[in-house]
């Protein structure tokens, strides 16, 4: 039995006992006392109600009640008084006086009636009042199904946000709210945690070596999941105007848990355990061996045995599983030491034997309490993941608390703290390089991966199959790219309440990191070759902001109002220190990490200091009349310090109305009829350092320091970007809250687009600029859809229905600015163009260009419309000089779906997820198909049934002419050895492993008539190559896919105890569930095997320009699909 396996059996068993002394302690502690049963329900349906706290009045003695509302609680001597408690009811309290059972119903409280959600700066608002849109999610809903990050734990659930990952557990999630709205930023929104702002950039890229980029996820990936109480997402400006330049792409609110009042003491205890179970990996081609040349018994005088397999040239040598037989890489050796041939076999699995189950195990306990002078919260969590890539993995420790206390009558003193340490062994690499997966998916099928194992050679060597080969168990263990990064955040806030209508409130909120990063490469990894390398990185952050908020209310009858006024001053520091060797030149000593190992002239160091700040006063009013018509006007002035002194002051307005019909009309079944709409303006300032020249450290060179400019103009009257937003939007509550409908249609305008890097003349000493460049818009609707079908004493079925849709397209540029390049790879771009009917560009955000293929454009040629193709051994297909659009990489529609049935104790959760249209490219298939290690490479031949080429080939392609000749399907003619393959001599011998791309050469004249050279449709002379080369790499489209999925999110089946069972123990409550989550359900384009949810490139787009992950383009995102299997349990007393 391993050492991890015993302690977690030793700390069950700990952990066992304390809780066996605990709970016989109570019931000896209990046995003497009178008891009290009965049942709570609701006044309103006679409902029960579970979960309600039952507490001995001045004590902290208390129960719940279970699922059927049933409660049981010992009464010293049968006096005293219950008080019964729920969330959305009246407190009752009822004196005992000896009575054993006690059944009573609790009335909904008018907050419940008028559900409060939390908006901007934490004020908690009616729902009914709001003139814009706010989502709210539970903490149950996030918690039901374990989530390393909570951001995974709202896919399905909110209409108007879109989320996307690069990869497995700890990895970045980028969510976008109602689109992409910024060229200039990564579009991610502001989260605010209990009053403290976290900015989650897309921007933690690190790793050292050359080619070794390592994701070591975003800020939000720090927070702990079960800490969380519930989440407003403020998705339109009108929502966040009173965050001014920082809500230019929305806010996300969460609030932590907090104890109740009158709530007597509970500990919870929670374990999730995870298995991560790889099922679903890359469309391989696993036929055929390395190697150029597809030699056969055919080629060779009906031999099998065959030339030598050579590791180059691609992977398109002899067919495996044959009975042929060649010397490979590993062949043994005879007393001559002539290396023998062995059998040509192939190893499909090799992928799946290199990864491994992941196993994710998350502990949480926590602790509250409820007295006369203090309320508070601690929890403790602690999350362990094992990786699906060996040796790798990430954990977080995590503390909080939270606490208030009244001091007087006028003065609530309370405070949030919020300490995380996340940390990890190794992180492996993704995207090009360094990436273990990469390499797993590049052994040659005839090359078992499991003999790399033991990679250890002799000296520094590291078992390879051959130069250029890296060796993935070597990447996996040699290279460890280690992190430690520790949080804290948390406020300290007054409340004076000065009297029942005006109330101050002040705060101080903190949010600070410090983070290391460390890469340890051994020798073995080839773009490393000198001794291996070592680098190091520290930095720290700190952002402080301090509040004052002055609210004075009064109702007067048919009207009721409510006036803000306040103001923040924001502080931000980042530092940071980085040593390193540089590129490819690596260290004195092998396997000796330290800086001193790093040779002077090899060393790079570097270091920063940025600062920034941002003061505000604002201002907000809401204003009631009759409970049916609500006004909220609100005002914020930001000056920043990263804008010019003449530029840095901006005002951000914003108003709401919303007219309750259903309180004007007595509509038959209908609880609320709302009609609402929002106008807002907001911003986004730039990064800091942008509007002068600054100097950095560029090395030394013998006793001088040199220094270097940036070759960016900086522009000193650059301007805030301004988002203007306009909404409507219907809610619709029937039939007691059975039917809920929530409809808006928005409209975002962001001007003073700030687009880095603008190309200038070089005569200006400088090679870009950045500017003020352009107006972007974007539009779309948001639906929600809830019904209750089955409500009974004993069942329960909720169904939420969510749709989202959205279009931002460019519709100006400033002159000069033809469009924003996004990103350049796979032969393709994507970019935005100025919307301009004349042009044909529809000016969508997210668009997608690629070359087509080169043909004759003289009308009167008979090859009019054949493609072009080039010489000798690039014989293939032309494109085009200019690109044309091919698709987009933003979905048509999001939608989600979840279901909760109940039956007693039992409950059943399901969220799905559905994406429709979008298309991107994988960068992936286009090297794995270019080296032979694609499937499609196999699937794009053609059989043509002709042995060689000849008049007959030629009709038989002729025939075929709207596929193979007019279509845009890169489909090479011929095949495999005996599957169509026609003979080709470039080996210097007859190999029948030969195709041909059909086309013909020649030119265009200055009168644009076609002037033809030779054809190349089949008839002899036809150029035939090895079909090892036949993939178009000098086109994007053929590996281009549609972006189209179904997802079943999560899938939770739960049980709760009967209070019947437990009662006798002293415990409340323990629960038990079994889930599953993120399983692929449905692509449209599923061949290949990426997940399209993970088309993002972790890498910057062009220039910094966009979004810092390229997205609709991915780069050996390569994580097998999984089909989780997830425990969890749950108690509480």
């Amino acid at each position: 039995m391993n050492t991890y396996l015993k302690n977690k059996i030793r700390m069950f068993g700990q952990l066992s006992m304390v809780l066996l002394v605990f709970c016989t302690t109570s019931v000896m502690a209990q046995s003497a006392q009178h008891t009290v049963t009965g049942s709570v329900t609701s006044s309103e349906d006679g409902m029960p109600l579970p979960g309600v706290s039952i507490v001995l009045k001045g004590t902290s003695q208390g129960v719940s009640s279970d699922f059927d509302g049933n409660y049981s609680i010992n009464v010293p001597n049968g006096n005293g008084t219950l008080v019964y408690s729920y969330l959305g009811f009246e407190p009752q309290e009822i004196a005992v006086n000896g009575k054993t059972t006690i059944n009573i119903a609790l009335a909904p409280s008018a907050e419940a009636l008028d559900e409060v959600v939390v908006t901007a700066l934490g004020i908690k608002r009616e729902d009914k009042s709001l003139g814009y849109s706010v989502e709210n999610v539970a903490g149950e809903e996030l918690t039901r199904v374990a989530q390393e990050n909570v951001l995974n734990s709202l896919s399905g659930k909110v209409a108007g946000v879109t989320l996307n990952s690069t990869g497995g557990t700890g990895s970045s999630v980028s969510m976008v709210i109602r689109g992409a709205i910024s060229l200039s930023s990564d579009n991610q929104p502001l989260f605010v945690i209990d009053g403290v702002p976290v900015t989650n950039s897309l921007n933690n890229i690190g790793g050292f070596g050359s080619d070794n980029r390592v994701d070591y996820g975003n800020a939000v990936s720090d927070l702990d999941p079960n800490s969380i109480e519930d989440v407003s997402i403020l998705k339109g400006p009108s929502a966040a105007a009173l965050y001014g330049s920082r809500a230019g792409n929305g806010v996300v609110l969460i609030t932590t848990k907090k104890a109740k009042d009158k709530e007597k003491m509970k500990v919870s205890f929670t374990t999730n355990t995870v298995f991560d179970v790889p099922y679903r990996f890359l469309e391989q081609q696993t036929r055929f061996a390395s190697g150029l040349f597809s030699f056969s018994p055919e080629s060779q005088g009906g031999s099998n045995l065959l030339p030598d397999v050579q590791l180059s040239g691609g992977n398109g040598g002899p067919e495996l599983d044959r009975g042929y037989f060649a010397v490979q890489w590993n062949a043994p050796v005879d007393a001559n030491g002539v290396p023998i041939p062995t059998e040509l076999k192939s190893y499909p699995n090799n992928v799946k034997n290199f990864v491994q189950t992941g196993i994710t195990t998350t502990n949480s306990l926590e602790v509250t309490n409820s007295t006369e002078f203090m309320n508070y919260r601690m929890g403790v969590t602690n999350m362990q993941n094992t990786g699906l890539v060996p040796n790798s993995d990430v954990n977080r420790n995590s503390f909080s608390l939270s606490a208030s206390s009244s001091l007087n009558d006028k003065f609530i003193l309370s405070t949030n703290v919020n300490v995380v340490h996340s940390y990890a062994d190794n992180r492996p690499a993704s995207n090009r390089g360094a990436n273990p997966l990469q390499w797993a998916y590049s052994t040659p099928a005839n090359i078992d991966l499991g003999l790399l194992r033991d990679y250890d050679l002799p000296g520094t060597d590291v078992l390879t199959l051959a130069p250029g080969y890296n060796n993935p168990y070597f990447l996996a263990y040699g290279v460890n790219n280690s992190y430690s990064r520790y949080r804290v955040y948390g406020n300290m806030v007054l409340d004076w309440n000065i009297s029942p209508s005006f109330k101050v409130r002040s705060s101080y909120n903190l949010n600070s990191y410090n983070q290391t990063q460390e890469t340890k490469m051994s020798p073995g990894y080839d773009r490393e070759s000198n001794n291996g390398t070592y680098g190091i990185s520290k930095t720290d952050g700190v952002e402080t902001n301090v509040d004052l908020l002055a609210t004075f209310t009064k109702d007067l009858g048919d009207f009721d109002f409510s006036i803000s006024g306040g103001g923040n001053l924001m502080y931000q520091k980042n530092t940071g220190l980085n040593n390193s060797a540089a590129s490819r030149v690596g260290l004195v000593v092998p396997d000796l990490f330290t800086v001193s190992n790093i040779a002077p002239t090899a060393l790079n160091y570097s270091s920063f200091t940025s600062e920034r700040g941002i003061n505000s006063v604002y201002a907000l009013g809401n204003f009631g009349f009759m409970d049916m018509l609500y006004l909220d006007v609100t005002a914020r002035n930001d000056w920043s310090s990263t804008l010019p002194v003449d530029n840095r002051s901006y005002f951000y307005p914003s108003a709401s109305l919303s007219f309750l019909l259903s309180e004007v009309v007595d509509i038959p079944k209908v609880d609320l009829f709302k009609l609402r709409g929002g106008w807002a303006r907001v911003g986004n300032d730039t990064s800091p350092y942008q509007l002068g020249a600054y100097y950095n450290n560029a090395g030394q060179w013998e006793n001088a320091v040199l220094y270097t400019a940036p070759g960016s103009l900086s522009t000193p009257t650059l301007e805030p970007e301004e988002a203007t937003s306009k909404e409507l939007g219907l809610d619709l509550t029937m039939f007691n809250n059975r039917f809920r409908f929530e409809g808006t249609y928005y409209t975002v305008e962001n001007r003073n687009q700030i687009v880095p890097s603008i190309p200038i003349p070089g005569s200006s000493g400088y090679g870009s600029v950045s500017i003020n460049a352009g107006v972007l818009e974007s539009k779309g609707y948001e639906l929600s859809l809830g019904i209750t079908p089955i409500r009974t004493e004993n069942w329960n079925w909720d169904l939420n229905l969510n749709y989202t849709t959205n279009e931002s397209k460019v519709v100006a540029l400033a002159p000069g600015v033809d469009y924003i390049e996004l990103w350049s790879e796979n032969k393709s771009v994507s970019r935005a163009y100025v919307a301009d009917p004349t042009t044909g560009e529809d000016g969508l955000v997210g668009n997608l260009y690629s070359p087509r293929i080169k043909r004759v454009t003289d009308p009167n040629s008979p090859y009019f419309g054949y493609p072009l193709i080039g010489q000798a051994e690039d014989s293939e297909w032309l494109p085009e000089e200019e690109r044309v659009k091919v698709g987009n990489y933003n979905p048509d529609f999001i939608m989600g779906l979840q279901s909760s049935l109940t039956f007693k104790n039992f409950t059943l959760n399901m969220t799905f997820d559905w994406r429709s249209g979008g298309q991107y490219m994988s960068q992936t298939s286009r090297y794995m198909v270019e080296d032979g290690y694609g499937q499609q490479l196999i699937d794009n031949l053609v059989n043509p049934g002709i042995a060689e080429p000849g008049p007959e080939l030629k009709q038989w392609v002729l025939d075929r002419a709207d596929e193979l000749i007019y279509g845009e399907n890169f489909l090479s003619v011929g095949g495999t050895p005996g599957n169509g393959g026609l003979p080709e001599t470039f080996s210097g011998n007859v190999v029948y492993d030969g195709v041909f791309s059909p086309g013909v050469r020649g030119t265009h004249d200055e009168n644009g008539n076609f002037i033809l050279e030779s054809e190349n449709l089949g008839d002899v002379g036809t150029t035939i190559l090895p079909f090892s080369v036949a993939n178009p790499w000098e086109f994007g489209t053929p590996h281009m896919f549609d972006a189209d999925y179904i997802k079943l999110r999560e899938v939770s089946l739960s049980y709760s105890l009967p209070n019947k069972l437990i009662e006798r123990t002293g415990l409340d409550n323990i629960s038990v569930s079994v889930y599953s989550r993120n399983i692929m359900l449905w692509t449209k384009d599923s061949s290949f095997g990426v997940d399209p949810e993970r088309a993002f490139q972790a890498e910057s787009g062009t220039d910094k320009r966009g979004t810092q992950f390229k997205q609709g383009i991915e780069r050996y995102n390569v994580d097998p699909w999984v089909i989780p299997v997830g425990f969890k349990i749950g108690i509480t007393f």
